[in-house]
């Protein structure tokens, strides 16, 4: 292993007396190109392009000299430190950070950014990183050259939000562009530093008061806790004529324990895109939004998109809502990564999993169609298994002396399956 390994972060701007002695004492130096170029690189030094860190690790473990691998900004932000710390390569680093290229970014914007997300769209994960977009209203997004901002656009198609696009940070081609979402796949971009993606529902009650917990909303924690709230909680949507009756929104909502089982088999975490198709409230598109996923609910009735549209400002979160129903109204969709059926039957699971998103939750109106969305879950390969839920609520003693009783009972057949 070399004698010393020091990882310098480089913003671009003059090096720090540490990082620049380092620098001048260096065998074998390992940067990008561009770098190796502008920095004073001594002249017998070994030159190592950073192209895989894997391999660069490999090199570094069997140099005999000093070592310095140069990084963008803060090489301890989604940079080459965690690579280069893993216990295989054995390295001991010193690490020299500058500005990070996010924090550089929100600068330049002269933005706030401790209640942004931060995400990456290296190693695959474009898809992932536009759904961070869709659910929340400022995200950093560190791009690549085949996953950068025209392509982060087209997967957020529909969705308006106002780019900020950061190309070559700290080089003197540095240039930041700001335009709308729908314009920026109409030009060609040099691989950027990071994309800022701004925009979508700002909660009412976010002030101006600094947040305290990185990454969250400054208005985090909502007033309301935990999750598959009380029915209430999603009320405010106008009564439908044709929704049973007239119901308001929070009595058509399912029982809390369904949703908080449907919630746990639909394992919403950020990045992922839940589809709920055919709801009767706002309840489970807004209990899956609370969890960080993206949303996407399908809904014909107008009164409960309104329904939905309105909880989702009020507990501060992203649904985009749309209107259809029926197998027709999910073919413009995003791809799902779990899928909620509340209404609609055979027909319209048999229309999900043929999207295979990797979670399936839906429930039956009796055991033959429970039956029947069973086997069409299991031919399509998911493994799936469901539950008979029943309940009654617990009903407040009338007098001292009395005992407690229950209300009328509820029976919900849910099933969940999973991709195999």
């Amino acid at each position: 292993m070399a004698d010393r390994i020091t990882v310098i972060g480089w913003d671009g701007t003059p090096l720090t007396e540490a990082a620049a002695s380092a620098l001048a004492g260096a065998t074998l130096v390992a940067g990008a190109p561009y770098q190796l170029n502008a920095l004073p690189v001594p002249a017998g030094a070994e030159r190592i392009a950073l192209g895989s860190i894997a391999a660069a690790a490999h090199r570094l473990a069997e140099h005999r000299g000093t070592a310095v691998v140069v990084a963008e900004g803060d090489p301890g932000f989604f940079g080459v430190v965690r690579t280069l710390r893993r216990p295989e390569y054995g390295l001991e680093l010193e690490v020299l950070p500058a500005v990070s290229s996010v924090a550089t970014a929100f600068a330049r914007a002269g933005m706030a950014w401790e209640d942004a997300q931060v995400v990456s769209a290296h190693g695959g994960r474009l898809r992932r990183a536009a759904n961070v977009c869709r659910a929340y209203s400022k995200v950093a997004v560190l791009t690549t050259a085949d996953a950068g901002p025209a392509e982060l656009a087209l997967m957020l198609r529909g969705v308006h939000r106002t780019f900020v696009v950061c190309e070559a940070l700290g080089t003197p081609e540095e240039d930041v562009t700001v335009l709308t979402s729908d314009r920026v796949p109409d030009r060609d971009w040099r691989d950027p530093s990071v994309v800022l993606v701004i925009g979508g529902h700002v909660p009412s009650n976010v002030t101006e008061a600094a947040g305290w917990l990185a990454g969250r909303p400054v208005s985090f924690p909502a007033p309301e806790r935990g999750w598959a709230l009380p029915a209430p909680a999603y009320a405010g949507a106008e009564p439908s004529p044709e929704a049973e009756g007239g119901a308001r929104d929070d009595e058509r909502a399912l029982p809390e324990h369904v949703r908080a089982l449907a919630l746990a088999r639909l394992g919403a975490v950020p990045g992922d895109l839940v589809w709920t198709v055919g709801g009767s409230s706002a309840a489970l598109a807004v209990d899956a939004a609370r969890f960080g996923a993206a949303v996407v609910a399908v809904q014909a009735d107008p009164a409960v998109r309104a329904g939905i549209a309105a909880a989702a400002r009020r507990h501060a979160v992203e649904v985009e809502v749309v209107p259809g129903e029926g197998p027709e109204a999910l073919g413009g969709l995003p791809e799902p990564d779990a899928v909620l059926v509340e209404s609609g039957g055979a027909e319209l699971v048999r229309a999900v999993v043929a999207r295979r998103p990797d979670r399936l939750v839906a429930l039956a109106r009796n055991l033959a169609e429970a039956g029947e969305l069973r086997r069409i879950a299991e031919t399509a390969g998911y493994r799936v298994d469901g539950a008979l839920l029943q309940s009654a609520p617990l009903t407040p003693a009338r007098a001292e002396h009395d005992r407690p009783s229950f209300g009328p009972a509820d029976h919900t057949l849910l099933l969940w399956g999973k991709a195999g």
